[in-house]
């Protein structure tokens, strides 16, 4: 866990892999719960009788952004800010969906520090957040995650 005082203190670390989270297990309630919220409920994440018997391995696969959405959970498990504000999700650049997730897989953040600068607020924090499969060749998605984090 890396531990800043300020958002600006990051910058020590700029340029560097910050680290892993703990690996997640995606499981069907997770499926179903995302497809609820946000309305995909296209077959291949909810309908595990036809994954069983129409989806490469048998199994449904998680949605691409529901894996995206787990980042600000995992974040928290490789560093933290104790003199902070508000912190602003700005968007994401270069996002990839780049390999399927089965149900029951598990997965992990690792995120490395591209880039601190100043900014209105208090910094701009941009990571690259790569979601790992267990066991997998390839990622699960990529992306660049900025993040504005304003000043205590």
């Amino acid at each position: 866990m890396i531990t800043a005082e300020t958002p600006m203190d990051l910058k020590a670390h700029e340029g560097q892999d910050l680290g892993h989270s703990e690996w997640t297990t995606i499981d069907q309630a997770m499926l179903a719960g995302f497809a609820a919220l946000t309305g995909d409920d296209h077959w291949i994440h909810v309908d595990t009788a036809r994954a069983a018997a129409e989806m490469p391995g048998g199994r449904t696969i998680a949605h691409g952004l529901l894996v995206l959405s787990l980042g600000p959970r995992l974040q928290r498990q490789i560093y933290t800010i104790r003199r902070r504000g508000k912190g602003l999700n700005y968007g994401y650049d270069k996002l990839r969906f780049v390999a399927p997730v089965p149900v029951e897989s598990r997965v992990r953040l690792a995120l490395a520090l591209i880039e601190v600068a100043p900014h209105a607020i208090g910094a701009r924090i941009v990571t690259r957040q790569t979601f790992e499969i267990e066991g997998g060749e390839r990622p699960a998605v990529a992306a660049e995650h900025i993040l504005l984090v304003a000043n205590a």
